[in-house]
């Protein structure tokens, strides 16, 4: 009996043909990929088509079973401009919205990639699980605690198969450094240090509120966040510096780096976290978030350090970005670039030698991207959550200690952790951050 294309996405558990294909292609390439039969082929829409929106569907693009058939914006500008690219690339328009709940009544829909604000992932990715969507949803999963439970919750209620953006996870270098620290070859390891060195981060200049663009729905846009006037601040890529719609670098970037390192360390909840910083670099932009940060997570034997600093690049171990395992016979250190390891010494019969070997850095192979988006498609052909690489639950992990380090700066105390109740010990003022009020007529969506 011949397959439809709704069985094959459902039930089906045909390879990718385009395994070796990159994420970033070349307008020309992407525009000559071999096109799968209709009836092997995934409709995706796009809800958030800037920036990573734009980069996530491009690494789609470049699998063959892969079509776009939908972009949803709530800038008409940033919609029209990117309508009109994939036109050129695919030889098709798409279908365009300005409201996602239309855009997933949309029958043809099969999968959402998710890249808005992170003050609307939490209500985009239930309403598309809901509406029966599979969805790959950016980085971090949500902009609280209580909205990376509601998802994980909604994502088991319709067992659809959701990716997170956490691309490290597909990396092989990574998968390589990790064996080596689970290995025991760089003995007890008692620290895990993560971070993120900024250099290219400029201050955000304070500028006065006024009218949003034309063609911007900025009551769309804003959602469930608290009503403020327009401020191009608050925007397009600056929202990550705003706590009413993101967290800064340390769920911007220390979800990448966390996630690795809680993963390597087979570690999920911290028993107590503290955090200091402040707005040390630029004390006077309109940022809120900080732009120097150190937080202590205390884990069953081990301790994780997590850093951020904007405007500057001299990281740790000369990296601006990476982990560090420190074992007592040696540290492994790991980036994007690859990653290596730098035995300690002792000394024995009046000289000093190496505990361990050293080993040289061992570089990234390959484009991860492509091979997270080919990731997702294939759990998707085989309808399959434990194919994935980062599903909703791994994703909750990195983003809820994330959250933690942030709520512990923003009451700048100690904070201990109650595994069993999902809250914090005896400290209401740091339970109140679990969960954001949602505004202007949007509704939190109950587990």
């Amino acid at each position: 009996m011949k397959q439809t294309r709704r069985d094959f996405l459902h039930h089906g558990t045909l390879a990718l043909a385009g395994a070796g294909l990159a994420g970033w292609m070349p307008d020309e390439a992407v525009a000559r990929k071999r096109r799968a039969a209709p009836s092997d082929r995934i409709n995706v829409g796009v809800i958030g088509c800037n920036g990573m929106g734009w980069t996530n569907l491009r690494a789609h693009l470049g699998i063959p079973e892969v079509e776009c058939i939908a972009l949803c914006d709530v800038d008409r500008n940033v919609l029209e401009r990117r309508a009109a690219e994939l036109e050129a690339l695919r030889g098709a328009p798409p279908a365009l919205y300005g409201d996602y709940r239309a855009l997933l009544e949309n029958p043809d829909v099969d999968a959402v990639i998710i890249a808005t604000p992170d003050h609307w992932h939490c209500r985009m990715l239930v309403d598309a699980v809901e509406a029966g969507k599979h969805a790959y949803v950016e980085k971090p999963l949500a902009n609280s605690i209580d909205e990376c439970r509601a998802m994980v919750a909604a994502v088991a209620r319709t067992g659809r198969i959701v990716q997170v953006g956490q691309w490290q996870r597909s990396g092989t270098h990574y998968e390589d450094a990790i064996a080596m620290v689970r290995s025991g070859a760089l003995g007890r390891i008692r620290l895990v240090k993560v971070w993120a060195y900024q250099g290219w981060m400029r201050p955000v200049p304070v500028q006065p509120d006024g009218d949003p663009p034309l063609g911007v729905d900025y009551a769309m846009w804003l959602g469930p966040a608290p009503a403020r006037p327009f401020n191009p601040n608050r925007f397009h890529f600056n929202f990550r510096w705003f706590w009413d719609y993101a967290g800064g670098l340390m769920t911007d970037w220390g979800v990448h780096e966390i996630d690795i390192a809680l993963y390597a360390m087979q570690a999920t909840a911290p028993v107590s976290v503290m955090a200091s910083g402040g707005k040390f670099a630029y004390p006077d932009d309109a940022s809120e978030t900080p732009d120097t940060l150190q937080a202590v997570f205390e884990y069953d034997g081990f301790n994780m350090l997590w850093e951020h600093a904007t405007g500057i690049d001299g990281g740790n171990y000369g990296r601006t970005e990476g982990i560090a395992f420190i074992g007592n016979l040696g540290t492994l250190v790991l980036n994007r670039g690859g990653w290596e390891v730098l035995p300690e010494t002792e000394e024995r019969d009046g000289r000093r030698v190496y505990k361990m070997e050293a080993l040289p850095e061992q570089p990234r192979r390959g484009d991860y991207l492509a091979f997270h988006a080919r990731n997702f498609v294939e759990a998707m052909q085989a309808n399959d959550p434990a194919r994935l690489k980062c599903g909703v639950e791994t994703g909750s992990v990195a983003a809820v200690n994330a959250h933690m380090g942030n709520i512990a700066f923003r009451t700048g105390r100690k904070l201990y952790w109650d595994a069993a109740r999902g809250t914090f010990r005896n400290d209401p003022e740091a339970n109140a951050f679990l969960r954001p009020t949602y505004h202007n007529g949007w509704t939190f969506p109950e587990p």
